[in-house]
């Protein structure tokens, strides 16, 4: 925030110097018609000429630099977002690189196919905790009503034990990351005759 105001400091700066240079610039005659200029403004002596002068020539210099500086806090503003983006997306990376160790010893393992799930189930709960972690949930779907804000229908099932339009069966689960979507829960929704006939 306070490169913004820093920023708009310059801005406001900027501003006031290109004012002041339009009022001072109307001090030199123009050179078509001079006699209707000379009707118009009252005569300039040279010296106040030359000082006008000297004072537009510092606003332009104070101006050039005005706008230099303001370039310039754009651009470290630019390269600060960048920087903090790498860094949030490094934070995030380095949560899921014990997950993706204990998978690759999961590959390297000669165990059981039971003693390989239970090791993929406790991979699975891991990631989960890193989700977690991160404000991440997963969508609850298995007996909710159908949402079509959290929800993306693949079908429908006839089912007599689960209300109409309620979430019969769960194909990809969908996840929130607080209160933004992140993927909607892929689903089956569960059509009832005996309601629907009701």
């Amino acid at each position: 925030m306070p490169e913004q105001e820093s920023e708009l400091t310059l801005s406001k700066e900027a501003a006031a110097a290109a004012a002041l240079l339009a009022e001072k610039s109307v001090v030199e005659m123009p050179a078509q018609e001079p006699d209707q200029a000379a009707e118009e403004a009252p005569p300039v002596s040279r010296a106040e000429y030359d000082q006008l002068k000297a004072e537009r020539d510092q606003l332009l210099d104070r101006l050039a630099r005005l706008q230099a500086e303001f370039e310039n806090a754009r651009k470290r503003g630019g390269r600060e977002r960048i920087s903090d983006r790498e860094y949030a997306t490094a934070n995030v990376i380095e949560k899921f690189l014990p997950v993706m160790d204990h998978f690759e010893l999961a590959l390297k393992s000669s165990a059981s196919a039971d003693q390989l799930r239970s090791g993929v189930e406790l991979i699975v709960k891991q990631m989960e905790d890193v989700l977690r972690q991160l404000n991440v949930t997963a969508i609850p779907t298995l007996g909710t009503e159908f949402d079509p804000r959290h929800h993306e229908a693949l079908g429908s099932v006839e089912r007599t034990d689960l209300p109409d339009q309620h979430v019969a069966e769960e194909i990809r689960r969908g996840y929130m990351l607080r209160d933004k979507l992140l993927r909607p829960a892929l689903v089956r929704v569960a059509s009832n005759p005996k309601q629907i006939s009701e």
